[in-house]
């Protein structure tokens, strides 16, 4: 069907008359010159890889793609998950004309030409559409109104893709009308099926190449979990190979036609403990170049940044500490951005938190602070707790003397007075030992002079 007869509105006039469908569709034939990923979209639901969380007997999107409980759906997750195929698939199961749109080129006008042939073509034809739209979060709140009456009275089946969170980014109203299902990104093993399929599927390279095992490594660290990645990646190094009469595609050509260099890195072996142990010791060391190169090779691997963020947050404390409490927050600011814009974005508040981190003063006295009270308690070193520092909101805590005698610190100017607080098998011990780096030495300056107010020694 030519793009223009989608976009005409005129009620009066029908469509050309067509077959009522009465089961299962066909999905077009792809041209022989598309691209590989395009080639290789699955068929049948017996060929997509991954999300089984979604597809397992009995889950939604098996009953909708199997044409049971026709129902709209948005399918949330990152790119390259097979959200395009499982819109097609749901066309084709469910005997449905099928058209896609993409909400970076259509507006209100092309949406609501698309829904009113729509109407006409399930009013003359009994044909019913399903409309696919890519990228829906970055329509406007109008456009995404527009699709409200259209999916309230099923004129279509809306199946809508988006990578944002459609609670944030999607009206209340379609969403309350929609299934919404969250796709995860292609596990390693996933991409990897993916890549063994198109070179032997007669629609992919149809064995006339081979990979050798180092290059199918590297285009799976490049994929990171995308399919789309994956396979584009993986026809450019074959057109490379063939051009020069390899049969073999191995990691040079896979290098010189991604433009990248592969990164000695296994995430599931030695080199993950290495690197990121030399991550760690490089910023406790306050080498900033070397923590950056570490974090590099990290990215460029395929790392997963959440990983690396939860790493930071961690020696935030753990290396500096009260030397400079800002740290934490940079660490922890670069964990909810890594997780709110992802990748390769990312890497700047990566960078931005590993480079704080590196120069910071250091002190390892929080650490040593806690670990040395967790041993008390471990140790069995715990008593009780004094009578007067006890709730007292209850009655008949009185009677059991809990709370009486307790001193309101904000009663006296210092804000700081002599009371027990520690159970007595504690008293005069101190877990807590600042060092005399960055904001740590004032706190050192400070602390004594505490304890000897509380403990009434001054």
């Amino acid at each position: 069907m030519a793009q223009d007869e989608l976009f005409t509105v005129n009620p009066d006039v029908a469509p050309p008359p067509e077959p009522t469908p009465g089961g299962p569709r066909e999905l077009e034939a792809v041209p022989a010159g598309s691209p590989l990923a395009v080639r290789m979209r699955p068929r049948s639901l017996d060929e997509v890889v991954g999300q089984q969380h979604l597809l397992r007997e009995g889950a939604p999107l098996r009953r909708l793609v199997e044409g049971a409980a026709p129902a709209s759906v948005l399918l949330y997750g990152p790119p390259g998950t097979g959200k395009t195929t499982l819109a097609n698939l749901v066309s084709s199961a469910t005997g449905r004309r099928f058209v896609a749109m993409s909400a970076l080129s259509a507006g209100v006008k092309e949406v609501r030409g698309v829904i009113e042939e729509a109407r006409r073509r399930r009013n003359y034809n009994a044909e019913n559409t399903v409309l696919f739209i890519d990228e829906v979060h970055r329509f406007s709140k109008t456009q995404q109104d527009a699709l409200l009456g259209a999916v309230e009275d099923r004129t279509v089946l809306l199946v809508a893709a988006t990578t944002e969170n459609p609670s944030f980014s999607v009206v209340s109203p379609l969403l309350s009308r929609s299934l919404v299902l969250q796709l995860r990104p292609l596990t390693d093993e996933d991409v990897t099926k993916l890549i063994e399929r198109a070179l032997v599927d007669e629609r992919g390279l149809g064995g006339e190449l081979t990979l050798t095992d180092d290059a199918r490594a590297h285009l799976v660290r490049l994929a990171t979990g995308d399919a789309r990645r994956a396979l584009t990646a993986l026809e450019a190094a074959a057109d490379a190979a063939s051009a020069t009469e390899h049969k073999t595609i191995d990691l040079a050509i896979v290098e010189s036609t991604v433009d990248k260099a592969a990164v000695r890195y296994d995430r599931d072996g030695d080199q993950h403990y290495d690197v990121i142990s030399a991550f760690i010791k490089s910023i406790r060391g306050s080498d900033v170049d070397a923590a950056l190169h570490y974090l590099a090779r990290m990215i460029e691997a395929g790392e997963d940044p959440r990983f690396l963020a939860r790493r930071l947050v961690v020696h935030a404390s753990e290396d500096i500490g009260m030397a400079d409490p800002t740290a934490l927050q940079s660490a922890v600011a670069a964990s909810h951005a890594v997780q709110f814009i992802g990748m390769p974005e990312g890497r700047l508040a990566l960078a931005q938190a590993t480079i704080h981190l590196a120069t910071a003063p250091k002190s390892d006295a929080v650490i040593k602070g806690i670990d040395a009270a967790l041993a008390d308690v471990r140790s069995g070193t715990i008593g009780t707790v004094p009578p007067h520092l006890r709730d007292g909101h209850y009655a008949g805590a009185a009677k059991l003397g809990n709370a009486q005698g307790y001193r309101y610190p904000h009663g006296v100017p210092e804000g700081v007075l002599t009371q027990q607080y520690p159970p007595d098998e504690l008293v005069g011990t101190d877990y807590y030992e600042p060092t005399q780096r960055g904001a740590e030495r004032a706190i050192a300056e400070r602390v004594p002079k505490l304890r000897r107010t509380i403990r009434g020694t001054s």
